[in-house]
């Protein structure tokens, strides 16, 4: 697995305004992995998957293909165009990059529909997300939610969900019928997992552990990042000791990514995120560094603790970002990314031996723990 280590050869995890000048690639690197590879890569995705996600989109019966076409960027409220864009395409990027990984360029035009599939569940769960959150920007703009109401809103995620599934089930590929149920699987525990978030979110700030938001995260966003690696696996006709090393790697992955959304979420530019600076903070969320934050026994955690108890004011909000930071919280969060990116470089050297065909997802790996928005 050495070779595979040099891919993250910074600390992986700096908060956004810590960040620092990056050294130098490393020189027996096969492929340089920076910011502008994984950028490269995402900018393929998005050109591949757009055409099948827009063609899928605008099969919708005209109330829910507006809504669609709004929450994507594609329109605007009342249905004239839009520049904006459908998201940063990490999730289908890693399907395409886990089918050329174990495949070649061939598996990865042919796990074009798996990735849009992908895609229109990531996009079903942010729709329903945002109702239950109450998060009122998305993008650089009103959440779907805010424009149409939370039934249409609703109804139009429903519809994306099951756009994703008919992609597979028409798909002649060989792989489709069992990529559809593993993504089927994947929903049910993405569900799963926001109940549990929305039920801890009930809970006293201490009543709640690690464990259970650790277990939360998992479910939330490791397990459609690792969906999305398996059904590049199987796409590439990977044996099912390869699918499983990919969906460990981008659980793996997707949890360091959390810990770094929370982060971002906290003291990241609202100007590259798209949402209002400590949103989260603003909710109460129980995220994974004020879990940590909080459990941490410190001075610092109990005014936090004290914080979370009452109803947020907004000039509460930077009390209470240093609070999370002086328990801790901040530091912790960055530790526990970069350990997460060391366990899913092991599964990934473990399905993918050689790092040079690994270059695709290597590069997006990093890039999902260096992000500042």
């Amino acid at each position: 697995m050495g070779e595979f280590m040099t891919a993250i050869r910074h600390h992986p995890t700096e908060a956004p305004e810590r960040r620092h000048d990056r050294p130098a690639p490393v020189g027996d690197r096969p492929a340089p992995i920076d910011g502008h590879e994984a950028s490269v890569i995402l900018e393929r995705a998005r050109e591949l998957v757009d055409p099948v996600l827009r063609a899928a989109v605008e099969s919708l019966p005209g109330s829910m293909r507006r809504i669609a076409l709004y929450h994507f960027g594609w329109e605007q409220a009342d249905g004239t165009p839009a520049a904006g864009h459908a998201g940063k395409a990490i999730r289908p990027a890693l399907v395409l990059a886990a089918a050329a990984a174990l495949g070649g360029p061939e598996a990865r035009t042919a796990a074009v529909r798996a990735a849009a599939a992908v895609e229109l569940v990531h996009n079903f769960s942010l729709l329903h997300d945002d109702v239950m959150d109450r998060d009122a920007t998305r993008r650089h703009r009103p959440t779907a939610w805010t424009v149409f109401g939370d039934t249409d809103a609703i109804l139009a995620g429903d519809t994306l969900q099951a756009l994703a599934l008919r992609l597979l089930a028409e798909d002649p590929h060989p792989a489709s019928r069992a990529a559809a149920a593993r993504l089927a699987d994947c929903v049910v525990e993405l569900c799963a997992g926001q109940h549990t978030d929305v039920a801890l979110e009930k809970q006293r700030p201490g009543e709640v552990t690690l464990d259970e938001v650790l277990g939360m995260a998992e479910a939330k966003t490791g397990a459609l990042l690792g969906c999305a690696c398996a059904l590049g696996a199987l796409y590439a006709g990977a044996s099912e000791d390869g699918v499983e090393a990919l969906d460990a790697f981008g659980r793996e992955a997707g949890l360091a990514f959390q810990l770094i959304d929370d982060v971002i979420g906290i003291w990241g530019d609202p100007a590259r995120t798209g949402k209002p600076a400590g949103a989260d903070l603003a909710a109460r969320k129980k995220s994974l560094l004020v879990v940590a934050a909080l459990a941490s026994g410190t001075p610092a955690a109990a005014r936090l603790a004290d914080l979370y108890a009452a109803p947020c004011a907004q000039e509460d909000l930077d009390r209470t970002a240093l609070a999370v930071e002086q328990a801790g919280g901040r530091d912790w969060a960055q530790v526990q990314a970069a350990d997460r990116m060391v366990r899913a470089l092991g599964h990934l050297a473990r399905a993918v031996p050689d790092p040079e065909a690994a270059g695709g997802l290597l590069a997006l790996a990093e890039y999902v723990t260096r992000r500042s928005g």
